[in-house]
């Protein structure tokens, strides 16, 4: 079997090899969504077809053909090269593919450029204190007076709410309909007078999150994606891209290369930790699996670019799957440092800047965020292996 790519992919690989080499350090350091840099380095990817690569260019993306071999090339060389590969983050992954399918031509036109450009950041409006696992069961209210809708309710867990400049929203419209059938999508700015930002701490000791309050918010009747009260067609979209981005194998690649240096540094007792089989062991093993969501990623790919296939279990698993390997990987880095894993903040000993231990809570909670392991495992059960659903027994009178 020969596994070895066309010409037309070893030339594009030289190409991708070439640019890094070329403009690596051009490349921003750290997570700054808001800097030039940052901005800068996007630009620059999008002109060569190295980020937003399918998105046309009359929404200011590249405007290739899809091509998942292409597609994995740029994130093999990217990530052997350790070189951030662009700007990401809800609005780019999560919104933007979902405006494309289901968006007006208006709403493509103002948002998706903007956007990828890094000039709009967004947050999610999705669950609330008493809406999490079961999403539907949302209370945020929208009212229609004339041409504006008026919002009054809560949301929680909103990431980068505090420094976002636009929020894609699921509120209750409808609120005689099934629970399901009563939701709208909305988009507006989060500029508008009656939104209070309030941020929540997490483990990594920093405010990821935060709690959003709406009081008599008045936004625009025009700003809803889809039709009134079929919001939760558009919510289901976008959690699927959701859960595909949370943990992508391409950043965990990154990431076990990164912990092979750091096994190759560390030592006990005067030998390497990569050297130790107990150790080996387990690096191996989070290889193996790197690998594995790597290829189901590509499985995920072809199914999207071939109509009528349907990725399936292949998609449900990503999410699941993807978090939990990342935090075996950042798990092993604190074990592989000893008792230097345990330090923090402004520990002289610290490797990597503290990231091993931010990574490490901050996928603990991701494990949860998004829909729980144990919501994904329900998902996987019912929906892809088609077992019967739980038993849902009346409430005592």
């Amino acid at each position: 079997m020969d596994l070895s790519f066309d010409p037309e992919y070893e030339t594009f690989r030289s190409e991708v090899v070439s640019f890094l080499a070329s403009n690596a350090d051009k490349a921003p350091k750290g997570n700054d969504l808001r800097g030039d840099a940052a901005k800068g380095w996007q630009k620059l990817l999008i002109e060569n077809g190295y980020t937003c690569r399918t998105i046309p260019k009359e929404f200011g993306g590249y405007g290739a053909e899809p091509d998942i071999i292409k597609s994995r090339i740029i994130a093999e060389e990217f990530s052997k090269a350790r070189v951030n590969a662009g700007l990401g983050g809800q609005g780019i992954s999560m919104l933007v593919p979902t405006l494309l399918e289901m968006g007006t031509q208006e709403q493509k036109e103002q948002f998706i450029q903007p956007t990828i450009m890094g000039e709009m950041l967004w947050c999610q409006g999705y669950s609330e204190p008493g809406a999490g696992s079961d999403l539907a069961a949302l209370s945020t209210a929208a009212v229609l007076d004339g041409d504006e809708w008026v919002i009054n309710g809560q949301k929680i867990w909103t990431s980068t709410a505090q420094i976002a400049d636009w929020i894609f929203c699921l509120v209750r419209s409808e609120p005689d309909a099934p629970k399901h059938k009563g939701i709208s999508f909305l988009l507006f700015d989060m500029k508008t007078p009656g939104i209070e930002v309030r941020p929540l701490v997490d483990m990594t000791g920093h405010a990821n999150f935060n709690e959003t309050f709406f009081t008599d918010v008045r936004v625009p009747k025009h700003q809803i994606v889809g039709e009134r009260g079929q919001g939760w067609q558009v919510a289901n979209a976008i959690l699927g891209h959701e859960r595909e981005t949370l943990a992508p194998a391409n950043t965990a690649q990154t990431r076990v290369n990164a912990l092979v240096d750091l096994m190759k540094n560390e030592t006990a007792d005067g030998a390497r930790l990569v050297d130790n089989p107990v150790y080996r062991d387990r690096l191996m093993k989070l290889q193996g699996k790197v690998m594995a969501m790597r290829f189901n990623e590509l499985r995920v790919l072809s199914a999207r670019l071939n109509p009528g296939q349907d990725p399936g279990l292949a998609r449900m698993i990503s999410k699941l799957e993807g978090t939990e390997l990342r935090h075996d990987i950042e798990g092993l880095a604190i074990d592989v440092m000893g008792e230097i894993g345990l330090a923090y903040e402004d520990n002289p000993h610290l490797r990597g800047s503290g990231s091993w231990q931010r990574e490490y809570m901050y996928y603990l909670g991701l494990i949860i965020g998004g829909g729980t392991s144990q919501i994904q495992k329900n998902i996987i059960s019912e929906r892809g292996l088609g077992m019967p659903r739980e038993p849902k027994f009346e409430k005592a009178s």
